[in-house]
């Protein structure tokens, strides 16, 4: 990418359409997400770090490691911004299609264009593969996984993750194609051919990042894809009961549609909103600076020696949590300990630490239960923690 994840995240909006539609969403998913904009802010949420040297630290590395093109930042942030981008052409052609069916003097568009709920299926299923293999390639998993996604759905999608998994349901599922829309999108996917996926721009556009040798290959798996997100997806919908009509009130306060037919509110949030491309941003953000935070603290770590008796050594006045593993005073100390710990067990070796002042935060992965709780005990037993949250690392 040609701007770096720092102007990228310090670029994102505090208030358009997207924002707006995102917020209302909310309803669905109560504080679980905030649109966190300006780079420097999103590294204090992610680390917890507020020392002004430390942060600086860990943007000059989030600068370096999104420019890198080994890195897997510059192909996630490609899919998230290809995807809305092309979804535009897509809704226009959806748009089109819906007015030829109501205006009578504009039918000859229903020969022109590809049926909506068609057109919409397909830009569903291929969201869904796109985020697979982002996640994927985020994660370091050398090929998309389906069925490895679908499992870290259910357990470790937060912030805006979980709101680009929610708006995706919303907009590009329920409004549209109703609460049922697994039956309608089952329809298309099971029964097309490849000349449908080969007309769709959406497609043309993302093809090249799509597993298979041939576009009967990339079918399938699209159609793999969906089914594993399937399950979250319906459970999802069960748990909230969100409906088309409880979307469109919560939407209405800010976009006045003469005819509030949802197909026509679902194409023009389509057309009017990037939801896939701003939370992408946010969530690359956040990978890039969980790994640029690990980097600068083994820095710290190597030029620092390691004390044998951190407590003891503890400056007088400085609470527990502030002393790092020198004995002197840290602000990220608690984390820097538990950090040291962890390495010192092959089997935790792995795991990231960050500290929110005296809570201690895991995240990473871990074969067994049995290794998170042992990595939860060596955590609580450093002086200064008093929680530690586990709910980011992935076990098996």
């Amino acid at each position: 990418m040609s701007e770096s994840i720092v102007e990228l995240v310090d670029r994102l909006p505090t208030d358009n359409i997207t924002v707006k539609v995102l917020n209302a969403l909310g309803f669905v998913m109560p504080g679980q997400w905030d649109n966190v904009v300006g780079f420097d802010n999103m590294v204090r949420q992610v680390t917890g770090e507020s020392d002004g040297d430390t942060i600086k630290l860990i943007r000059d590395r989030a600068t370096v490691l999104s420019a890198d093109s080994s890195q897997p930042y510059q192909t996630a942030m490609k899919l998230y911004s290809t995807i809305d981008k092309a979804d535009t052409a897509m809704a226009t052609a959806a748009l089109a299609n819906k007015v030829g069916e109501k205006i009578s003097f504009l039918s000859f568009l229903n020969r022109i264009t590809p049926k909506a709920d068609t057109i919409q299926t397909i830009d569903l299923v291929l969201k869904i593969a796109v985020e697979i293999i982002a996640y994927c390639k985020l994660h370091g998993i050398p090929q998309p996984n389906p069925s490895t996604f679908a499992a870290s759905l259910s357990q470790n999608y937060t912030d805006a993750a979980l709101m680009r998994m929610t708006a995706l349901v919303c907009i590009d599922g329920v409004l549209p194609l109703g609460p049922d829309f697994f039956s309608k999108v089952h329809e298309v996917i099971d029964n097309a051919d490849t000349s449908v996926l080969q007309q769709n721009p959406v497609f043309n556009a993302v093809s090249g990042y799509l597993p298979g040798e041939s576009a009967a290959g990339k079918l399938s798996f699209i159609q793999t894809s969906f089914n594993a997100a399937q399950g979250w997806m319906q459970g999802f919908v069960n748990r909230t009961g969100v409906t088309p009509s409880g979307i469109f009130d919560r939407l209405g306060s800010f976009i006045q549609i003469a005819d509030d037919n949802l197909d026509f509110v679902a194409a023009f949030l389509d057309q009017t909103t990037n939801y896939y491309q701003h939370t992408g941003t946010q969530t690359v953000a956040r990978s890039v600076i969980l790994k640029a935070y690990e980097d600068v603290k083994q820095q710290q770590l190597s030029a620092s020696p390691v004390a044998s008796s951190p407590a003891t050594a503890a400056p007088s006045g400085h609470p527990p949590e502030r002393i790092g593993v020198d004995g002197q005073f840290n602000q990220s100390g608690l984390a820097q300990r538990v950090s040291v710990a962890l390495k010192k067990d092959s089997a935790l070796s792995n795991l990231f630490v960050a500290q929110t002042g005296t809570t201690v935060v895991l995240k990473g992965q871990v074969a067994s239960q049995d290794l998170l709780d042992r990595a939860i005990a060596l955590a609580q037993s450093e002086p200064g923690c008093t929680e530690v949250q586990s709910t980011l690392v992935l076990v098996g």
